[in-house]
């Protein structure tokens, strides 16, 4: 359990107001921000957004009618201009004090310079730093960098004291600091993690292949409740946009237990009824063989009812779905163009999976999904190499999903087209109903069947049925009663005589 034992000795009330981060994102992890009038760390290496997120804090104590202070001892403010310039912001109304201005570096009467830190006195430093406090006496403040005071320090206990008289100061002042330390040290820096009221650690990974990911995670805060883990988030127009872990128990919503239509009535007849909301359906199959057709065949039959469908292609680009659609003759643009069915192409090289996972909160939260597409998992699993957190991941996905009563679309593609197949990622023990659709060799000719293996709400037909893509849609046909070994690709008829023609 965290220590709360410094509000009571303080006399102060253990439930502090908050004060936002600047970040959405960040205060959402932290149940409402930080308790004001503290001191917190940012570390992490150069490159990783601190000066960033550390801007859109003060920002945020402008928008209040604050006064804050950046003070910079690596940042020049002709720097700090350009990186808010470049996020459409101004710090007009943002007190920059450079440290060491350019103009006074080569003074001789001075001798303050960050390149030369044994000529140094420190105290010197920490002067100017409190007498530019005092005199602006701002709400919110931010140190950049604990790297240069390092230097200025020379050794780790000198160094250490210097970070509580800071500290110590701050005390006695209704003021909020932020620290940004970029771990340039050598040695292992930990002891300012017990100085701090809270540590965020940001890091920036390098894959082998695509975009670099970022991530963030709060690593302490005192007395504080937070969400745990690593947040992905990225550096966009704006500042850090930051994607909070996903924990379906945070989000319950009551919805109507009743069954979504396929606007097929022998696809319903062979689900016993149909797919619940509030359930998620793995269609598994062979590449080419109607996964993606099905899930359209849902989504559109939504639109029609006027509900909402997101389709998130990992594969395929909006024509390839658009062509397919014309061919089976659904209205897929029409329902595009309506706002009914949102298509959106998902590169796995570009976007992390916790970004993947707040559109799709975004889409059933903002637009009210009631349907999501996921084609497919085998372009999901590129963006998470690991299966292992793939699999955990997806569970708090579909768990999120089903209590916000959607219905969730899941395309497998197995490997191979006939016989034997292979399944790269094993997920059917989180689906509540699995689909299997396969190709099968008869007289001459490839047809497709279908068959429901797994169903875990209601009753459902044991039966495979044969069907077809055709210009009216998916067609499907009755129970294959006469035929055996269909899913091996090989069936043995046992009929009075062979059908020679695909159901129609």
């Amino acid at each position: 359990m965290t220590d709360t034992s410094s509000a009571f000795q303080n006399n102060e009330p253990a439930n502090l107001p908050r004060i936002s981060t600047g970040s959405s994102g960040l205060d959402d992890i932290l149940g409402g921000g930080f308790d004001a009038n503290r001191m917190y760390l940012y570390e992490g290496r150069p490159g990783t957004g601190k000066t960033t997120i550390a801007l859109q804090f003060l920002l945020k104590g402008v928008q209040t009618g604050e006064r804050v202070l950046y003070i910079t001892l690596s940042e020049t403010k002709r720097e700090l201009n350009l990186v808010a310039l470049r996020h459409g912001w101004t710090l007009k109304d943002v007190d920059v004090f450079e440290l060491v201005p350019p103009e006074t570096t080569l003074d001789p009467g001075r001798e303050l310079t960050v390149f030369h830190p044994a000529e140094v006195e420190l105290s010197e430093t920490t002067n100017l730093i409190f007498k530019e406090v005092e005199r602006v006496n701002p709400t919110r403040v931010v140190f950049d960098s604990l790297s240069e005071l390092r230097l200025l320090s020379q050794n780790s206990l000198r160094y250490r004291r210097q970070v509580l008289a800071l500290k110590h100061y701050f005390t006695h002042r209704n003021c909020t600091v932020i620290l940004l330390d970029d771990l340039s040290s050598s040695q292992d820096d930990l002891q300012l993690h017990s100085i701090a009221h809270g540590v965020v650690m940001l890091e920036q990974l390098a894959l082998d292949y695509g975009a670099e990911r970022r991530r963030l995670r709060v690593m302490k805060m005192r007395g504080m409740r937070f969400r745990g883990g690593f947040h992905d988030f990225t550096i966009e127009q704006g500042g850090l946009r930051i994607f909070p872990r996903l924990v379906a128990a945070e989000h319950h919503k009551p919805f109507p237990g009743e069954t979504t239509p396929s606007g097929n009535a022998e696809l319903d007849e062979l689900l016993g009824g149909g797919l619940e909301r509030g359930t998620n359906v793995l269609l598994i199959g062979a590449a080419g063989v109607g996964k993606s057709s099905l899930a359209l065949t849902y989504a559109i039959a939504a639109a029609e009812r006027g509900e909402h469908a997101v389709f998130f292609a990992f594969d395929e680009g909006r024509g390839t779905v658009e062509a397919r659609a014309r061919t089976l003759g659904l209205s897929f643009d029409k329902y595009v163009e309506a706002g009914l069915i949102r298509f959106q192409q998902i590169d796995p090289a570009e976007m992390s999976p916790g970004e993947f996972a707040a559109n799709v909160r975004n889409s059933v939260e903002a637009d009210n999904a009631r349907i999501i597409v996921i084609d497919s998992l085998n372009g999901y699993l590129n963006a998470m190499p690991d299966e292992r957190f793939l699999v955990l991941q997806m569970h708090e996905l579909l768990t999120y999903l089903a209590q916000q009563g959607v219905l969730t679309i899941l395309i497998l593609a197995q490997h191979g087209l006939v016989g034997p197949m292979d399944t790269p990622l094993d997920i059917s023990y989180l689906s509540d109903a699995v689909i299997m659709l396969r190709y099968f060799e008869l007289a001459g000719t490839v047809r497709r069947a279908l068959s429901v293996v797994k169903k875990r709400s209601g009753q459902h037909e044991h039966t495979i049925r044969e069907f077809r893509l055709s210009r009216d849609g998916i067609k499907v046909g009755p129970p294959m009663k006469e035929f055996s070994g269909i899913f091996s690709g090989n069936p043995l008829y046992t009929g009075p005589a062979m059908p020679e023609e695909p159901v129609r």
